[in-house]
């Protein structure tokens, strides 16, 4: 092996005016939207752990330093054999700081220079990855873009950066950007090691991996756990129990082991959380969601550990709690009509969902009481999402969090009277009325994932009611090359609906509104784009519309029995329509609502 040098640099010192290249044989880009909340819930704390109003930006130069671990690089061409999916996701972070500065009338080159450096006029990204350039170009640009068809970095690249928009805290609020564009600059530290050749870089990384030179939060829990276990057989015993857990844990995500423990510790034993204000001081929760083994060892007496017994109980119910998360994941990822409502609630990505279903759970439980917890909890989220989503409160990460964080202590370990009767409690202090409220809620980039989920769970529920297979699955797929989108009845030309609609703006509220929007394929969208009503209604009519759509034509109500039956049974104002203007669009909202009801109550809590 030729030379290795190792040094620390700031992400300022490691991006800007610095190419980097990822080789075709690397991995794809794999960050998901809870990696990225995770990143940001770290960054975004530590900031503001140090920032008190009223200081310069002088000040931050003694604010505390964030370390995002070690990158590997080789050759000439900086090639990077470890650290493309952090350096990936901070360029992201970067745009969408630079695109949020633009709006608000502020500039901030240093970052432009992080993102991209030009040589002869031409501009070029400092990650430069051929295939990734038009999504990164329209990323820096503020604009769109299709990902239909595309490779999975680009795809995933592009959703992160909505995420990043989506997931961004409002604590750190518009006069403090610039501030904390400094921070990340400046104090936010790699250490950088960097070989001669490619090969020398990959023995690195090996050696860095296999031989444990940089111990996961996971692999120091373990030993701090069994070193304090007495006997040598029983300490082997729980150390084959660790390592068969957590190989299970990261099958599917090489942090799987780390998010389970977080989001168990969290659920089961954190007492206290960061106030929501700048200067406030790390607690039990926000300090889980970094070095969790030292916190472990700190509050040892909070989690019962004295005797060798209790750490060798600790660890069976790591064990136990093991296998219940991995019921959780596989119900987020699979639909089962036994655990339904955990997977519609991961189509939303509220990612804070496996927490609050541990929270109730507890260690002597057997299978079936504890899936008919998580359903319960399941169900509360469910109504939680819709009932904030439709009065237009947020459900990110950092908005929702301390709320969660409260209901999590409340519900803890609980048997199942008291938690539905919790679970009562809390739905009662939601003041949920979709009657009152869903007719107001219109699409906007904050409502969009809501609103097609909303609109997939209403016609998937009238499917199931008048006898049809449900298609919410397909509904919520966008993996497939011909996906369901939201479709505008109206259609966006308000110079053909002056004599209705007073402007612009009273036109687009009209057409925005719940009342207006449906379910189609992507073709089918993109074929009725300039179509009026009455052509847009055969299409809806036809075997390629769905029973929501159909509603809209007489022909539902001659040819479907069972959707007759259904609206009777119900009393719902179900109606066809000839024209479809403001007074059709509120009785849609309105029936919609009612229909709303029938799914989204309180009737699992008794």
């Amino acid at each position: 092996m030729k030379k290795i040098e190792g040094s620390p640099k700031n992400l300022k010192q490691l991006l800007q005016n610095t190419k980097y290249s990822i080789h075709y044989y690397q991995r794809e880009y794999m960050w998901q939207r809870k990696h990225i909340e995770e990143l940001l819930d770290d960054l975004t704390s530590e900031f503001l752990e140090s920032y008190k109003p009223g200081d310069s930006r002088q000040t931050v130069a003694d604010y505390g330093a964030y370390f995002m671990g070690s990158i590997v690089l080789a050759g000439r061409e900086n090639a990077i054999i470890d650290g493309q999916q952090r350096l990936s996701s901070l360029t992201l972070l970067l745009m969408y700081l630079n695109n949020r500065l633009k709006a608000i009338g502020e500039s901030y080159s240093m970052i432009e220079a992080m993102i991209f450096s030009e040589s002869f006029g031409t501009k070029s990204f400092n990650l430069n990855v051929d295939d990734r350039y038009d999504c990164m170009e329209a990323i820096f640009s503020n604009r769109e873009f299709d990902i239909t068809d595309k490779g999975e970095s680009v795809q995933n690249l592009y959703s992160r950066y909505n995420d990043i928009a989506e997931l961004f805290p409002a604590d750190i609020t518009d006069d403090m950007l610039l501030y904390f564009c400094d921070w990340l600059a400046e104090k936010v530290f790699f250490i950088e090691i960097v070989a001669t050749t490619e090969q020398d870089a990959h023995k690195v990384f090996v050696t860095m991996n296999d031989r444990g030179l940089s111990l996961t939060s996971t692999e120091m829990l373990k030993g701090y756990l069994l070193s304090e276990i007495k006997s040598d057989t029983v300490r082997e015993k729980m150390n084959g129990i660790w390592k068969d857990n957590v190989l299970s844990l990261k099958k599917d995500d090489e942090k799987g082991d780390e998010s389970f423990i977080k989001a168990w510790l969290r659920a089961h034993y954190a007492e206290t959380i960061r106030e929501t204000k700048a200067g406030a001081v790390n607690k039990d929760f926000d300090l889980i969601g970094g070095e969790f083994h030292k916190w472990v060892r700190d509050e040892r007496e909070k989690l019962g550990l004295n005797t060798s017994e209790d750490f060798e109980l600790f660890i069976r119910k790591f064990a136990k709690f093991a296998a219940v998360y991995q019921k959780i994941h596989e119900a987020e990822q699979t639909f089962a009509e036994e655990t339904k409502y955990v997977y519609y609630n991961a189509q939303v990505s509220f990612t804070l969902q496996p927490q609050l279903l541990l929270a109730p759970v507890c260690f002597e439980d057997s299978w079936p009481v504890i899936i008919e917890k998580i359903n319960l909890v399941a169900r509360f989220i469910d109504i939680l999402i819709v009932s904030r989503v439709i009065n237009y409160r947020s459900v990110d990460y950092s908005t929702i969090k301390n709320f969660v964080f409260n209901v999590t202590k409340d519900i803890r370990m609980t048997n199942i009277s008291i938690l539905k009767q919790k679970l009562l409690n809390q739905y009662a202090a939601l003041s949920f009325d979709p009657v009152t409220t869903l007719p107001e809620l219109r699409l906007n980039s904050f409502t969009k994932r809501y609103i097609k989920n909303i609109l997939a769970r209403v016609t998937s529920f009238i499917e199931e009611q008048t006898g049809v297979a449900p298609n919410y699955c397909n509904y919520m797929n966008q993996k497939t090359k011909n996906p369901f989108e939201i479709e505008h009845i109206i259609t966006d030309h308000y110079e053909w609906f002056t004599s209705e609609y007073a402007d612009q703006e009273d036109f687009r509220r009209w057409r925005n509104s719940i009342g207006a929007l449906l379910l189609l394929h992507k073709s089918i969208n993109a074929s009725l784009n300039d179509s009026l009503y009455d052509h847009k209604l055969q299409k809806y009519c036809s075997n390629e519309g769905n029973i929501y759509t159909e509603s809209l034509g007489e022909q539902a109500y001659i040819n479907n029995p069972r959707f007759k039956r259904f609206i009777d049974e119900n009393h719902l104002e179900f109606q066809p329509y000839a024209h479809f203007g403001k007074k059709e669009i509120t009785d849609r909202a309105n029936v919609l609502a009612h229909v709303f009801q029938l799914i989204w109550n309180d009737a699992l809590f008794y």
